[in-house]
Order: structure tokens, then C-alpha cells, then sequence
């Protein structure tokens, strides 16, 4: 099992349990005490565990709590890549498609350079920047208006009633959280408006959420897990949430990181 996927299962306890055992990890991982530290440090590193004496506690957070885009741009960012790169496959020429604000859709926006023709919607001041500076005459981006929220989302009514009168061919959500029940989530409320506006304009949803999102739960539900026609994850995303994903949502595509190809090539 490749450290990616420990960590994803450790997190995964911690987060169903609220806390996990050094010697039970060891136990059920099949590895050495240091292995499982030396994981616990790297989850505990990016705050999504705190380490306790003998273990480590869950560290779910504040429904509310929104971390800025140059914050969460760092993070994941493998596996951000490789998201992108299976997701722009989606993405054919001549389409008209919407953007959401977020990292991964941010490297989304970097992955389209050679797609011609497309007319893109976003609300998101950096995929506006990335796509305008592409040299595509026959490319048109559309930046909604709004306010402007820590993760340079442009939210709120002026970009709800902009996108209540689009029709795209295909939507590109990026989301805080994914979680059975709740679904696809976010910590900001007037987000979440303006992202189910954006949902509601496409004829087809894509949620782009890297496996660190699988049971986060933000304040407020832009759309349910059903609704997605394709998520695109990553392969450290844990067996349970795939199995979630692909009884409820459309379609599940997983894409394979760097770290992954050069194990299996080994």
C-alpha cells in the first residue's frame, strides 16, 4: 500500500472515530510503528489531524471555516494536476462551459490551452486571469460580477442574475466537501447560491474534488451527490466514498497521480 493510500485510510478512521491508536493503525495497516507515525506527522503537517500521545485526534473543523486561494492552492497539488488533466478530456471544442471558483478548477482553466472555440463562464477572478491569458482569438470569457469572497469567488446577486439567464453545455464544480448526505458542500453561504446558479445554467455537472474532500462537510449544500453526472477524484480516494460515489452520482472517474504510475512502472 503506497503512503497516499495509508494516509487516506488513517484519515478516513479518524474521521469516522474521531481519534485513532498508533498500535491499531500498526495492527491494521500491516506496517511499523515509525511508518505510521511518520503519516500521522505528514496528515498532522497539513492539519487534517491532531497528533495526541499514543495516536491522533480527528480535526474536522468549522462548517464555516474558509481557508484563502493561495492556502489551499498548495495543497494536493498532484493530485489537482492530475484531476484536471482527466477532467479536460471532458471538454470538447465549440462548447460553451462554466468554470466555478476553486484550485482545481483553477488548474482546469490551466489545462484548456489547446482547446478552440470555447465560450467560458466563471465567477472566479483567478480562472479568468489564467484563461485570458491564453493566446485563442476565438476564445470568450465571461467573468461574472459579485462580491468577492477569500477564495476569489465573485458571489451574491449580481452573479446569481447574470448566470440565471446562460445555457452551457457543461459545468465544472469545484467544492470544499463531499460527504454521503450532504453532498457537494461549501462554507460560504452566499457561495453556495451563486455555485447552484452556476449548476442549474449546465446541461451536464462535473464535481472536480480531490479525496481530501470525501467527508468534509461545509455550512451549506450546493448540490447532492445524485446530481453529479461525473465526479473526478483522485486515486487516494478511500474504497467507501468510491463506492458511495458510484451508487449515487453518474459516473466515477479516477485519476492516477505521478507517485502511482512510478510505483507500478518499478
Amino acid at each position: 500500500m503506497l503512503a497516499r493510500q495509508r494516509q487516506a485510510v488513517i484519515l478516513e478512521e479518524a474521521r469516522r472515530t474521531g481519534a485513532v491508536r498508533v498500535s491499531d493503525l500498526v495492527a491494521r495497516l500491516g506496517v511499523s510503528d515509525m511508518t505510521v507515525r511518520r503519516d500521522l506527522d505528514v496528515l498532522a503537517g497539513r492539519g487534517l489531524v491532531e497528533k495526541v500521545y499514543g495516536g491522533a485526534t480527528s480535526v474536522a473543523g468549522k462548517s464555516t471555516d474558509e481557508p484563502g486561494f493561495e492556502a489551499k492552492s498548495v495543497r494536493q497539488r498532484a493530485q489537482k494536476e492530475a484531476i484536471a488533466h482527466l477532467a479536460a478530456g471532458l471538454v470538447r471544442p465549440g462548447t460553451a462551459i462554466g468554470i466555478s471558483a476553486g484550485t482545481t478548477t483553477w488548474t482546469l482553466a490551466r489545462a484548456l490551452d489547446e482547446v478552440a472555440g470555447l465560450t467560458i463562464v466563471t465567477n472566479s477572478i483567478q480562472v479568468a486571469d489564467v484563461l485570458r491569458g491564453v493566446n485563442q482569438p476565438d476564445r470568450t470569457v465571461v467573468l461574472t460580477g459579485g462580491v468577492r469572497t477569500p477564495s476569489d469567488a465573485l458571489v451574491g446577486p449580481v452573479a446569481v442574475q447574470s448566470l440565471r439567464s446562460l445555457h452551457l453545455d457543461v459545468v465544472f464544480l469545484g467544492v470544499h466537501g463531499m460527504a454521503e448526505g450532504p453532498g457537494f458542500t461549501t462554507p460560504n453561504l452566499t457561495e453556495s447560491e451563486t455555485d447552484r446558479a452556476l449548476v442549474e445554467a449546465g446541461r451536464k455537472l462535473v464535481v472536480l474534488a480531490d479525496h481530501t474532500k470525501w467527508g468534509i462537510v461545509g455550512i451549506s449544500t450546493i448540490a447532492g451527490l445524485e446530481e453529479a453526472d461525473v465526479v473526478v477524484s483522485d486515486d487516494g480516494l478511500p474504497d467507501k466514498a468510491r463506492e458511495r460515489l458510484i451508487e449515487q452520482a453518474g459516473e466515477l472517474m479516477i485519476a492516477e497521480t505521478e507517485e502511482t504510475a512510478e510505483a507500478e512502472d518499478a
